[in-house]
């Protein structure tokens, strides 16, 4: 079961035998849902600030905790991108949600959207990728030694997380983002939880199969907004593997925010440009 906080936000949602905290904001309309995927050893406060600006435009959202992380119960392993997918289906027909959505997702959540749009294609009308990586990405070799050597260093954070050095982590970089108020506290409560941070490991145990299962690329058809951290110290190739998604889309937007950082850009003063990308996905 998960670490028996109970979320000061949001609600716990049974899918079967388990639970994963959703947090809902807005008034659901006959606009598509806007659906919120994290990146690595993230929750569902980091999109606290997106969620209440979309809400105070009228558009209803939910962001959740996958299995293991913040509140949420563990899953079965491995937990790679189809366990995670499987996960959000049955959260997100328990939650009475069947669509129509638009997905949004951070960092290595580029990795399990290519997993689960094209599983559930009839239902989303759009993507907004943000500073998002790519299941190409592995094959790059800088990219690569990087990845591998953040999977070893991650496996240690999640086999020795239980001696309780995440709680003073946390008081320095859990939140990064710049969050406000009650979901800032929550994003420093959680990312200094050890159960936090075992299951948050055992998903960057699973970048290799991830990117394996989320080759198939996107249906041109589907219009697909990238928002990338103009501060980040990203290789112009780089850059262009984050940007192909909306290049392949026949209703493709990208924009890369100046002075954001890969964390600061879902946070209050850079989280505009994600919310113009919601925007430029429900007009397209």
């Amino acid at each position: 079961m998960s670490s028996g906080l109970h979320p000061g936000r949001g609600e716990l949602i049974d899918i079967g035998g388990r639970r994963l905290r959703a947090v809902r904001a807005g008034t659901r309309s006959d606009q598509p849902l806007i659906v919120f995927e994290c990146g690595a050893f993230g929750c569902a406060a980091d999109w606290a600030v997106v969620q209440a600006r979309l809400a105070a435009q009228g558009l209803a959202s939910l962001a959740y905790d996958r299995a293991g992380l913040g509140y949420s119960d563990p899953g079965p392993a491995p937990r790679d991108g189809k366990a995670i997918a499987e996960d959000l289906e049955a959260l997100l027909a328990h939650a009475g949600e069947t669509g129509p959505l638009v997905m949004v997702g951070h960092s290595m959540a580029g990795n399990l959207l290519r997993v689960f749009t094209p599983r559930n294609r009839d239902r989303i009308r759009g993507l907004v990728l943000v500073d998002a990586v790519t299941p190409d990405m592995i094959d790059h070799p800088r990219v690569a030694k990087a990845i591998h050597g953040y999977r070893r260093a991650m496996d240690l954070v999640g086999r020795f997380s239980h001696l309780g050095f995440m709680r003073p982590v946390s008081l320095v970089i859990g939140d990064l983002i710049g969050l406000e108020g009650e979901a800032s506290a929550e994003k420093r409560r959680i990312y200094g939880l050890a159960s936090h941070a075992k299951w948050a490991a055992a998903e960057v145990q699973a970048w290799p199969d991830t990117s394996r299962q989320g080759r198939e690329a996107y249906d041109p058809a589907l219009p697909v907004a990238v928002v990338t951290a103009g501060a980040s110290r990203v290789p112009p190739a780089i850059k262009a593997m984050q940007s192909a998604p909306a290049d392949h889309s026949n209703a493709g937007y990208r924009v890369d925010v100046a002075g954001a950082t890969h964390a600061s850009l879902l946070g209050k003063a850079f989280a505009d440009p994600i919310i113009d990308g919601v925007h430029h996905v429900l007009r397209a």
